[in-house]
């Protein structure tokens, strides 16, 4: 990479500039942590005081939601809806952050492609997701078709505007050097287009994430398909306030653990390029 070693005392200079008065944290993980049990707590105080305040018919109690989860769980029913839901979420954000991020790409680095996609894919992110989850219906029938399909065409605008932003910002002083320096297309690629689009992929695929759980098990509810939506329309229809919490609350935990396995680790590879 003889065309990219200028820009390694940046580097150097960014790693080494740092104040003798501060300290870097030994253990910023325990912190986050710390904060992160005490925002829980709060918001477990506040759902109590809620069920306390408004009753157990507006808000079941922590008591009645957590027994309500045990037996979720017990009775082997959590258990394949919560897989179903997870195949749906990742399986439609995996097929259409890929597009949405291949598209992306390419539109940045060729114009006449951002050009001609950027008014589609900004048109696909305006669009509600309950007009694709009714499309979805009538196109593929009840079924986790039509929630995969939601959560594809939600994920793809996303993906392809992040994607899109972050390689039209790259440094035009590299792009220029490599250009000079007659570097391959495909190093191009890894050492000058990919490392900054960090910075733009990763909020945008937390949120493609959260959202395709959430699109997931809204399609799921109005199609019928087996998952956690499924478990709501059934909760509801035997008006099951606590049953209803306990779903959701499973869903939520189900989403934190995906986001850890698979973005925690893309976050601590930036945080350590970044210091580096």
């Amino acid at each position: 990479m003889a065309w990219a070693d200028r820009s390694r005392p940046v580097a150097r200079l960014r790693a080494k500039d740092v104040p003798l008065g501060v300290k870097r944290s030994r253990d910023p993980a325990f912190a986050v942590a710390l904060w992160t049990a005490a925002g829980l707590c709060l918001l477990a105080l506040a759902w109590q005081w809620g069920a306390m305040a408004l009753g157990p018919f507006v808000l079941p109690s922590l008591q009645d939601t957590g027994q309500a989860m045990v037996h979720l769980v017990v009775s082997g029913v959590a258990g394949p809806a919560l897989l179903a839901t997870l195949v749906h979420a990742l399986g439609g954000c995996l097929a259409g952050g890929a597009v949405g991020l291949v598209l992306g790409i390419a539109g940045g680095l060729v114009l006449p492609v951002g050009a001609m996609s950027r008014p589609v894919f900004t048109a696909l992110l305006g669009t509600p997701p309950i007009a694709w989850v009714v499309l979805a219906l009538l196109w593929f029938g009840p079924g986790g078709a039509a929630a995969g399909f939601t959560v594809a065409i939600t994920a793809a605008p996303i993906l392809f505007l992040a994607a899109l932003e972050g390689v039209a910002s790259r440094d035009p002083a590299l792009a220029e050097m490599a250009r000079l320096y007659r570097a391959p297309p495909l190093q191009r690629l890894t050492d000058l287009v990919l490392p900054g689009l960090a910075d733009f992929l990763l909020p945008a695929l937390a949120t493609a994430l959260a959202f395709s759980f959430k699109v997931a098990v809204m399609a799921e509810v109005l199609s019928g398909a087996d998952g956690v939506g499924g478990g709501l329309a059934t909760a509801r229809s035997h008006f099951d306030l606590a049953a209803t919490m306990a779903w959701i609350v499973l869903a939520v935990i189900v989403l934190l653990v995906a986001d850890a396995l698979l973005l925690a680790p893309l976050r601590g590879w930036r945080s350590s390029r970044t210091e580096a």
